[in-house]
Formats: structure tokens, sequence, C-alpha cells
């Protein structure tokens, strides 16, 4: 055992990089980055439509510049459209496009694959148990 096998934060991050490599893998053929995916699922949640780009960019957990390109991104490919929020006139929301819903609804059972795959490499209670370490780790780790 090596003193790097004591750096829980290490493993978390190795977890991390193994999940986003397998999505970024099954999204290519939808060519669709993680940040593109995340933020396609996101403005189609129900609370999701008509986000700005500050508030999908702290969702995902991006920065506000790279959020501004994958919304750029998304918006050339024709998976969103940008427009003045009805609330405040000087706000952009996001909403996505019938094209990009329907390619979300295809590139989400890909990603849930990745997620099943994962899951699948624990019984249900282990899957709890983590969920909740994991959830814990956050709450210890909060400001």
């Amino acid at each position: 055992m090596s003193a790097m096998d004591d750096r829980l934060g290490l493993v978390i991050k190795r977890a991390e990089q193994a999940l986003i490599a397998r999505k970024t893998a099954a999204l290519r053929e939808f060519g669709l980055t993680v940040p593109q995916y995340a933020a396609l699922l996101l403005l189609t949640s129900g609370e999701g439509a008509g986000m700005s780009a500050a508030q999908l960019a702290r969702e995902s957990l991006v920065t506000p510049q790279t959020m501004a390109t994958v919304l750029t991104n998304l918006e050339a490919k024709g998976l969103i459209e940008r427009g003045p929020s009805p609330l405040h006139q000087k706000v952009v929301v996001n909403r996505v496009t019938p094209a990009g819903a329907a390619l979300l609804k295809d590139a989400d059972v890909a990603a849930l694959t990745v997620e099943k795959r994962l899951a699948d490499a624990f019984t249900d209670i282990e899957r709890r148990q983590l969920a909740a370490l994991l959830e814990r780790a956050i709450t210890g780790l909060a400001p």
C-alpha cells in the first residue's frame, strides 16, 4: 500500500475521470461533449427551461466562460435558441429546439447506459451507501 492509497481525493478524482471518459466516448456519436449534454439536460428539466448562461454554468459546475462556449456551439448546431427573458429584458435565456430535444433523447440513452454500468458494479445496498457517503463528503467539505 502506497502513501497515495490514503488520498481519498485522488480516488474520487479517478472515479470521476473514468465516468467522464466513458460518457465522452458514448456521447461522441451524437456530436456532443459532456458539458453540452449537461446543458441540454438541464434545459429540458422542468425548472430548467429558459435558463440563463450564468444559471447553467452554476448548475453544470463549469465556468461562465466554458458555458458561453458550450452555448455558442449548441446554438451553431441548431440545438438551442437564445432570446430575451420574459422577466428581464437584459437577460438572455436559452431553450432547447425540437432538434435538440430529439438528439438529447437518443444521447440520454447512451449516457444512462454508462451510468447503469457504474451502478451495476454495486449492489442496491452498496449504491445507497455510496451515495450517502458521497453526500456526507460534500457536506463535510462545505464552507
